[in-house]
């Protein structure tokens, strides 16, 4: 089943986020995690999916994922923290 998705992982709290869009969420934390998906993510070990957002269509991932990616840090942060402010590893709660 698809779910659009957009997400952000993390090397540790207030570290290194790669945020991403994928249209199948636990396959594609999974390949973070095991580093599978080789540049950005793997190069700098964001293995903790520490924020993520499910989204009707994948077009509507793709035009969050942007706006999440042209905003400043200090933005990405405060969203990581609404919904997720001890930086826990979400990935149990997404499969």
């Amino acid at each position: 089943m698809k779910q659009p998705c957009v997400y952000m992982f993390a090397n540790r709290r207030n570290g290194t986020i790669y945020t991403g869009v994928t249209s199948n969420p636990p396959r594609r934390a999974f390949e973070h995690r095991e580093g599978l998906v080789k540049g950005f993510s793997s190069k700098h070990d964001c293995k903790l999916l520490v924020w993520y957002e499910l989204n009707a269509t994948m077009s509507d991932a793709i035009v969050r994922e942007k706006q999440i990616k042209g905003g400043s840090r200090a933005k990405k942060l405060a969203l990581i923290e609404s919904l997720n402010p001890n930086w826990d590893d979400l990935y149990e709660a997404l499969i």
